[in-house]
């Protein structure tokens, strides 16, 4: 079996294709009793061209996972350029920001994506890097500081810390329905916008400028 260092990139189509395999087994079977046999016959690929791209069925797992998460970040990433443009202006940060969050809390909470990613890391994670391994690491959190620091920049918000300020916004909206409801996912609970809403105008009462 290769090691780290000599597992090839291959084909983009095939290294998908055995992700999606591995992924659809993973969620039905679990991960013990999925097999790298099983997962090779549903890619349509051989069980060596696994081994080759990923290496082991450990490192297949947590491929699967990344990707996922990469998908989530995509989606947050992509709903920022949506809703928080260079065009916001002061009069309208409380709409776009309450779009925004609504936007997560429905298009990814409310997600396939999102279910999966938390189905394989509670279900599998004794066989993850490390207890509450998480894909997506600190990178939202670090999108929405970017866009904050951005409207600093404008004038629209008071930020002399923009991580804080993001970190902060994510625990009054999201985190806060987390706490209160179990769930940030607007699609299935519509207790989640009240207390979303709420939570933007708490940070801008913190922090848009005077």
């Amino acid at each position: 079996m290769p090691t780290t260092k000599t597992l090839r990139e291959g084909s983009t189509r095939k290294r998908a294709a055995i992700l999606s395999a591995a992924r659809e087994l993973f969620l039905a079977d679990g991960f013990d009793r999925s097999s790298v046999d099983a997962v090779a016959a549903r890619a349509e690929v051989s069980k060596r061209t696994v081994y080759d791209y990923f290496g082991d069925k450990q490192t297949l797992l947590q491929a699967v996972v990344d990707a996922v998460g990469q998908a989530m970040i995509s989606t947050i990433r992509r709903t920022l350029d949506d809703t928080l443009t260079d065009a916001t202006e002061d009069a309208d940060l409380e709409d776009a920001l309450i779009t925004f969050s609504m936007r997560i809390a429905t298009d990814m909470l409310g997600s396939a994506e999102y279910a999966t990613l938390q189905r394989l890391v509670r279900a599998e994670s004794g066989n993850l890097p490390h207890r509450g391994y998480n894909s997506m690491a600190d990178t939202p959190d670090e999108a929405i500081a970017e866009r904050f620091a951005a409207f600093g920049a404008a004038g629209l918000l008071d930020v002399p810390d923009a991580r804080l300020a993001a970190d902060q916004f994510i625990a009054l909206t999201f985190g806060v329905a987390l706490d209160r409801l179990g769930s940030a996912n607007a699609a299935e609970d519509a207790r989640v916008r009240p207390l979303v809403v709420e939570g933007v105008r708490t940070f801008l009462r913190a922090y848009r400028t005077r």
